[in-house]
Formats: C-alpha cells, structure tokens, sequence
C-alpha cells in the first residue's frame, strides 16, 4: 500500500462507468474514435493504480448492449480496439497475477474477437492477485434475465422448485456471482445515473460521480474517489450505534 492510500479505506471491489471518450476528443476537434483509444489508455493506468492501492476486483463497462445502436463506424473501430486490446494486455495481466473475464454475452461479438476472449480469459484463468472484469455487451437487466432463465430451466429439470427460489439462488446465477458486490461505483463524464450497469449487483454500493471526462481521470482523481468512500458509513440496514458498538 502507497503512501497515499495508507489512511484511506480502500474499496476490494471498484466499478467503473468510463464515461466521456467522445466529448473529450470533439473538445479537442478530434474524432471520437481517438477518444476510445485514449480511454483505453486510461484503463490500463486505472488498473495499476487500483493494483497498487490493494484493490481486489475492477469491473469496468466497456460496451452496454445499447451501444450497438451508435454509428456503425464507430462500433467496428470499437470492436478492433478490443481484439487489439485484449491480445496485447493479456500477457502483461498474466505477468502480473490479474485474472480477466469478460461479462456480458459474446455471441454478437466478430469472431476475431470471441477467440481474443477465449483465449485471454484461458491464459489467466489460474490467476488469483486481482480479478478484472470488462462489462462487453452486457446490461444489469440482460444479467437478471439470464440468472432468471437458468433458474427456470433447474426447475424445469427438476432441479429446484419454485419454493426454493429466493434472492440467494437468484444470486448465484447472475454473471459474477463469485465475486463481492462491488463497494464503490464511479462514473466520469458528468452523468449521475447508472446506465443498466451491474443493476442487481450495486444495491447496496456506494455511488460517486464526477464531471471530469473519462481520459483525463487519473491517479489523483481516483484517491479522490477513494477519500469520499472512506469518509462513508455502510451501515447496511443497521444503525449508526450498533456499528461503533461492533467496533469498539
């Protein structure tokens, strides 16, 4: 842990809403897709200095299933960025003990970029330092769908009844279930909403929201983040006293 982050409560699980490429790059009378490209640098910095902080799973929305309905050229240069993203980071996250998993569903994916998946997913599938997460035609509703239909069909099967159905098992088959809800949501470039994100997974996250754009969010702006979390009380349903009791 970093000097600066020594007196900070430090979030184990971040999700990200990385918000912005587009306006920055028009602000700077360039094209949106030089946007994306710098964001993606952005992502890389992120992840380090969420690495270095002692932070445990970032979760990053890459591509919502609403954004194929940008313009056709932008979402190809997208996907390029992806594949050329993904094979060139994956040996630096193996290097570096960060799993990788991509949410959402990959079957509208080119399949260039499905086997970029496949196979940076299987080349660190036995890490355990860090676990990201890049939300790729995903969308908290689809999510909650998809947990809902698997749940259907195990009583369908005759695996489960429907008196077994609680928030437990409807859990246990959402997209990341394995891992912690996240403990704090950030979302740049001045929107304060969530955008079909990780919709049944932040219920009881802590939400921070900034105007800065996303390419210029950097290490500063993230301890800044991480400062309004340690300065928040997660009581979780129970009061304020019951929890200085608990720790006293």
């Amino acid at each position: 842990m970093t000097e600066s982050t020594a007196n900070k409560t430090i979030p184990q699980h971040v999700a990200i809403v990385m918000d912005g490429n587009g306006r920055w790059a028009i602000n700077r009378n360039k094209k949106r897709m030089q946007g994306h490209k710098a964001g993606m640098d952005v992502a890389r910095q992120v992840l380090e200095d969420c690495a270095r902080a002692g932070v445990k799973v970032l979760t990053l929305f890459a591509f919502s299933s609403e954004n194929w309905k940008r313009p056709e050229e932008e979402v190809s240069y997208l996907m390029r960025l992806f594949v050329e993203g993904l094979t060139r980071e994956a040996k630096k996250l193996l290097e570096n003990n960060i799993r990788i998993k991509v949410i959402g569903d990959h079957s509208r994916f080119p399949e260039k970029l499905q086997k970029a998946i496949t196979k940076a997913e299987q080349m660190t599938e036995n890490c355990d330092a860090m676990h990201l997460n890049i939300a790729a035609n995903y969308g908290g509703r689809w999510d909650i769908a998809h947990a809902v239909q698997k749940v259907a069909q195990k009583v369908q099967d005759g695996e489960l009844t429907v008196e077994d159905i609680n928030e437990d098992v409807l859990h246990e088959h959402t997209i990341i279930s394995e891992l912690p809800d996240p403990d704090l949501f950030i979302r740049t470039g001045g929107e304060h909403r969530i955008s079909n994100f990780l919709i049944w997974q932040l219920a009881y996250t802590e939400l921070y929201f900034t105007d800065i754009l996303w390419p210029d969010f950097n290490k500063e702006e993230l301890m800044a983040a991480f400062d309004s979390f340690s300065q928040r009380q997660r009581r979780f349903g129970k009061t304020g006293l019951q929890l200085a009791e608990e720790t006293s």
